[in-house]
């Protein structure tokens, strides 16, 4: 059922912070272990069948679209291009029409787990729920702001980033989420899921699959030097 789903990746950020090590493309594009570090995310959909996805793209779009075309390995990709920014969520809502699932599996472009997607999508149908957010735990859970579930998975709370020190849960950038959501999201706005959305549906059918999947992202000049490392790694 997996495989059936439509697959979108938030792919339009500015990647202002990156700018000192990564001047000449979007974020996405920027090189990772010899290649763009968007095909990595592209890999792990085509690992679970996934046939087609959503690039959702706005700074420099035309980049993407030239180093990658309508088609990866087999994986037919479709573009959503916005004007001005949006926000991952008003990205992700310009991008509605474009979706034909219920619920529409969503990945940030700019962070990358190595979860299983199948067990989040089973653990995701089991409790039908609106939207579910994957999980996983860091040791400077801080940089990321925190998020607070129940027994049941259900989300309590989010945590702004630098609020708390030491380890805990963080949303790792992948997200099931119901098109009921996606509809109440404001068109033609800049909105943020993290800072808005989410917030929002605590309480409302919005829950949290725990993993210690391994993490990272490539939000700054570090991290993004320490990306090779990462899936070196992971290919071991």
């Amino acid at each position: 059922m997996l495989a059936e789903l439509n697959a979108v990746i938030l792919a339009g950020g500015l990647g202002t912070r990156l700018r000192s090590v990564v001047q000449d493309r979007p974020k996405v594009l920027a090189e990772v272990a010899g290649r763009p570090f968007l095909t990595y995310l592209l890999d792990q959909l085509i690992k679970v069948n996934i046939g087609e996805v959503v690039l959702c793209t706005g700074y420099r779009s035309h980049q993407v679209r030239d180093t990658l075309g309508d088609k990866y390995r087999g994986l037919g990709i479709t573009y959503s291009v916005e004007t001005f920014p949006l926000g991952t969520a008003g990205a992700l809502r310009m991008a509605l029409p474009l979706f034909r699932s219920d619920p529409v599996l969503v990945m940030n472009g700019d962070s990358y787990c190595d979860a299983e997607l199948g067990s989040f999508w089973q653990w995701h149908w089991r409790r039908e729920a609106v939207t579910s957010l994957l999980l996983t735990k860091a040791d400077d859970a801080q940089r990321f702001g925190q998020v607070q579930v129940a027994e049941n998975g259900a989300v309590t709370a989010f945590q702004e980033k630098g609020t708390s020190a030491g380890s805990g849960l963080i949303s790792a950038g992948i997200y099931l989420m119901s098109r009921n959501l996606i509809t109440s999201i404001p068109g033609g706005t800049s909105v943020s899921l993290e800072r808005e959305v989410f917030p929002r549906w605590v309480g409302r059918g919005l829950y949290g699959f725990e993993t210690e999947s391994r993490f990272m992202d490539i939000g700054t000049p570090d991290a993004f030097v320490g990306a090779g490392s990462f899936f070196a790694g992971l290919a071991r």
